[in-house]
């Protein structure tokens, strides 16, 4: 090898041992950026000139140094998908966990009174009125106490429809957080491909881009890929957000009626992105992203006690034990509302004071025994009563119509009417509630959303006392007993699956203590996310982490290369110079 090739090869460690200096230095500037990948550079032989060649010995070569090959990311696809699959699944439980909390406190305590305490005190004034149900004090202070519990039911529910409409505006919010991420992936495809047409590796770009992908991944659940281009193209649910040459982005559509945003994708002809109907399960990868469980959690409309049931229920099968007819499936009779943590507890809620202020009303106005029957064949296909108002609660037009506690805001108890079959007579006919789930008449049905007590009532309590006066005059105690009976006997299970029956006092202890079973349930199942997310992030952070001791003895390795490549170049000059010298 000549002198003047021994400089060549010198030269090579010297620029191969200064880059790798400069890579060293790269990644301990960077030790705490986020996002930040450990770049390792690769050395490799340059290309070897052939002296002689011999078919009976190794060919005679002589190397033409070392060169720097590549600077390569130390990346794990593997951990890399896991952990942005399980980073996705703790967000979705974590928007579970949040919302549980955020209604127990809701349910628990509302600007600083339980809801609780009104329960309570609208029992003891339904004591203290079956002890006199002919005092005045007793009547004001029943009229109040029900005032009070309307009030303080209306605080809860508006607080839960509050909360949903919290939930609604962050669906918005993070539509256009993956709109965005999706924008940036694009754009960083297109400068990575530009950057790497020559030799240089791209790897701060890819860095960044990893940092969005794993941003996204939190939001929604992600498959993602690299094309033959080197770019990566990005499927959410199923779904092309990021192509190879374009970006589809996902949208939103208003519901009228609620204001409610729905995901959609507006290049699938508004396709909904997420199946409405789809089991949320961790074995089929159902349960991934911040942004589905936020729209699980809002639901999709305000719920009432219709959602607890369906139009089978309500004709009375199960009310009055048919045995003509078959009792329908849990699955055939409940309104799906348990994916919705806030769309069930305002079901559930709703159907508690719902329950109770017809049965006081019914009581109240004497009706109790009538209706019931009444209405069970009235909304029952199969009756031949069936939309008969001849068989509901009836009075003569001009007559005294007694006072029910209380009232609907668009519809009164009664509606003056033609009577089918004597044309010309006019009655005043109960007015049923249209509760049908599939086509439910807001505005006729007895809902905390819809409800105030009589203003005449809440003017003139006394009023009440022509409810508890019989028609011989005397003090009707049967009344404010039925009133005491009906606090006392179960009326309801927290939903139509469960066989425990509760009554009103106790009914919304065991709401409370529902939410605080889920809550627990979702902050066990949330802590197990997270110590398999911070898991996989400290394996993930173990190979393409930067260690600052790695990376001073990598420093100080390539400096002593150098200093090598740099001697020998030295001796190789020296060896040149004394040679010329001697030539003269």
């Amino acid at each position: 090898m000549s002198l003047m090739s021994g400089l060549f090869l010198g030269a090579t460690g010297l620029q191969t041992s200064q880059n790798s200096l400069h890579t060293t230095a790269h990644n301990l500037s960077n030790i705490e950026t986020p996002g930040y990948v450990r770049q390792q550079t690769l050395h490799a032989d340059m290309s070897y000139n052939t002296i002689s060649t011999s078919p009976s010995v190794s060919k005679m070569q002589i190397g033409l140094g070392v060169e720097y090959d590549i600077v390569r990311q130390v990346r794990d696809q593997f951990l890399d998908k896991s952990y942005r699959r399980e980073t996705g699944r703790s967000s979705f439980y974590e928007i579970s966990q949040e919302t549980t909390q955020e209604i127990e406190t809701l349910l628990g305590e509302f600007d600083g009174v339980a809801f609780q305490d009104s329960v309570a005190g609208l029992w003891t004034s339904v004591q203290e009125l079956a002890k006199d149900p002919s005092s005045a004090v007793t009547k004001g202070s029943f009229v109040s106490t029900a005032a009070q519990f309307i009030e303080r039911a209306q605080a809860v529910y508006n607080g839960l429809s509050d909360y949903q409409d919290n939930l609604n505006a962050r669906i918005k919010e993070l539509v256009d957080r993956v709109n965005d991420l999706g924008d940036e992936i694009h754009k960083l495809n297109d400068l990575i491909h530009t950057e790497e047409l020559g030799e240089q590796e791209a790897n701060d770009l890819r860095d960044r881009r990893n940092k969005a992908l794993d941003e996204l991944s939190s939001l929604v659940n992600i498959t993602y890929y690299t094309n033959a281009d080197g770019a990566t193209e990005v499927l959410v649910e199923g779904t092309q957000l990021v192509a190879r040459d374009r970006v589809f982005h996902m949208d939103t559509i208003v519901d009228n009626g609620t204001g409610f945003y729905t995901p959609v994708w507006p290049h699938n002809l508004n396709e909904e992105v997420f199946i409405k109907d789809e089991e949320i399960a961790t074995s089929f990868n159902t349960d991934i992203g911040e942004l589905k469980s936020i729209v699980l959690a809002r639901g999709d409309r305000r719920a009432n006690y219709t959602d607890m049931r369906s139009e089978t229920f309500l004709h009375g099968i199960y009310k009055y034990n048919d045995p003509t007819k078959t009792p329908p499936t849990v699955e055939e009779d409940v309104i799906p509302t348990n994916k919705s943590i806030v769309m069930k507890v305002q079901a559930e809620l709703d159907n508690m004071v719902h329950s109770l202020m017809t049965e006081v009303n019914n009581i109240l106005v004497g009706e109790k025994e009538k209706l019931d029957d009444a209405l069970a064949r009235y909304n029952d296909p199969d009756s031949p009563d069936y939309r008969n108002i001849n068989i509901l609660p009836r009075y003569e037009d001009g007559e005294e119509l007694p006072k029910e506690l209380f009232v609907r805001l668009g519809t009164s108890r009664y509606e003056r009417m033609e009577d089918p079959d004597q044309p010309g007579d006019y009655y005043y006919y109960y007015v049923p509630e249209d509760d049908m789930p599939s086509h439910a008449d807001i505005d006729s049905l007895y809902t905390i959303a819809n409800m105030k007590i009589n203003p005449d009532l809440l003017k003139t309590p006394s009023l009440l006392g022509e409810g508890f006066v019989t028609k011989d005059k005397e003090v009707d105690h049967a009344k404010a007993d039925a009133l005491v009976k009906a606090f006392n006997t179960p009326f309801s299970s927290l939903t139509p699956e469960l066989t425990i029956q509760y009554d009103y006092r106790d009914f919304y202890s065991a709401l409370v203590g529902q939410v605080a079973t889920e809550g627990s349930v979702y902050s066990s199942i949330v802590t197990a996310q997270q110590t398999a997310t911070h898991n996989l992030s400290d394996s993930r952070d173990a190979i393409m982490g930067v260690s600052s001791n790695e990376e001073l003895t990598n420093m100080i390795k390539y400096q002593n290369a150098y200093n090598a490549a740099s001697r020998y170049i030295t001796a190789c000059n020296d060896m040149l110079d004394r040679l010329l010298s001697s030539l003269g």
